[in-house]
């Protein structure tokens, strides 16, 4: 637990911070100045300009004083079940900061979270460098955090036990998800190139799990085709590929995103199998959420000569059939004329 300065926020700033919630304001910097009795005060402010991941590069990263610590509050478009905006708390120290200076922030934060109220800041993060002040940085930071943390030893062995117990049930054509959702971390250039993928500058993206370090792996990027697309399927070994689709449907050109999981029939491991199948879950959260890029849909297939244009095509945009026909019912077997009897005399 942090030690705590006795320092406070001005009257001025609390006076702020009771009317910057009603959605005027997008980012807030706060500093600790005076000498004799620092003190907490609101250092600049912006207003919001557009939607909250628009204004987050334009307007705070100019904030940032590459030398000197601060506190950001950062609103974002989300409320919470009162209808209060909901915040994040980024506590900026440069490395090559002043130490003493460092020291003063980290061990005033709580009470500055506590000045603001705790109950609508979403999230907080600590940033030294400012690229991780950046969008970029942050939905990193979003990243890492769906990740799973670190286990203790029991929870080590516990893992073990349940894995291998698992393994008894599973057939070499299992495809279905044989663990709850996994999450492994991803490589840095896994999320620079899910960023370059929103910006579109690129088109497809080959995502791989390494199997010993357990953490998942950019292995292409780029331009394709959808004639290209099945050629970049591994035969041999399962992946995950993000690809937009740019085509014509109605007259109009647009462009849709898939999700395809490739794994291929007998030359995978069950480890292998069992790893992607778990973690595919995960995978696509991160690309949805946390990127907000809208996956049209999301396939399975064994090979790449599935990938036709026809098959993704029918994926996107199915065949809807407007109205059922209706059910006959098929006519009686006709059994002639009707015979008049008389009744036979007494």
């Amino acid at each position: 637990m942090s030690h705590q300065t006795g320092i406070g926020a001005s009257d001025s700033l609390r006076q702020f911070f009771g009317k910057c919630r009603d959605g005027q304001y997008r980012v807030v910097k706060v500093s600790i100045t005076g000498d004799a009795g620092p003190e907490m005060n609101m250092d600049e402010s912006k207003e919001r300009s557009g939607s909250w991941d628009e204004d987050w590069d334009s307007l705070l990263v100019p904030l940032v004083d590459q030398d000197q610590p601060a506190y950001f509050l950062y609103r974002l478009d989300e409320k919470d079940s009162s209808s209060g905006f909901l915040w994040v708390f980024i506590s900026w120290s440069p490395d090559h900061a002043h130490t003493r200076q460092k020291m003063l922030y980290a061990s005033t934060k709580a009470t500055f979270k506590k000045e603001f109220g705790q109950g609508q800041i979403k999230d907080e993060y600590f940033a030294t460098s400012k690229d991780e002040i950046t969008l970029s940085g942050y939905r990193r930071h979003l990243a890492a955090d769906a990740g799973p943390g670190p286990l203790s030893k029991e929870e080590e062995e516990m893992k073990e036990i349940k894995e291998s117990e698992t393994r008894v049930d599973i057939g070499v054509d299992t495809k279905q998800q044989t663990l709850g959702s996994m999450a492994f971390p991803m490589e840095r250039s896994v999320l620079q190139s899910l960023e370059e993928f929103l910006k579109k500058g690129h088109d497809y993206i080959q995502l791989s799990i390494d199997l010993k370090n357990e953490s998942i792996l950019l292995k292409k990027k780029g331009m394709f085709t959808i004639e290209e697309l099945p050629s970049l399927v591994p035969e041999d070994e399962a992946r995950y590929h993000l690809f937009r689709y740019k085509h014509t449907f109605q007259g109009e050109a647009t462009s849709s995103v898939v999700f395809i999981y490739s794994m291929p029939g007998y030359s995978v491991s069950i480890k292998e199998r069992m790893l992607y199948s778990s973690c595919k879950n995960s995978v696509v959260e991160i690309i949805e959420k946390h990127y907000n890029i809208d996956i049209a849909k999301k396939m399975e297939i064994e090979s790449g000569s599935e990938l036709t244009e026809q098959f993704i095509m029918s994926e996107i945009h199915p065949v809807e059939i407007s109205s059922k026909p209706k059910f006959s019912k098929p006519a009686p077997p006709s059994r002639g004329n009707k015979r008049i009897t008389k009744a036979p005399p007494s």
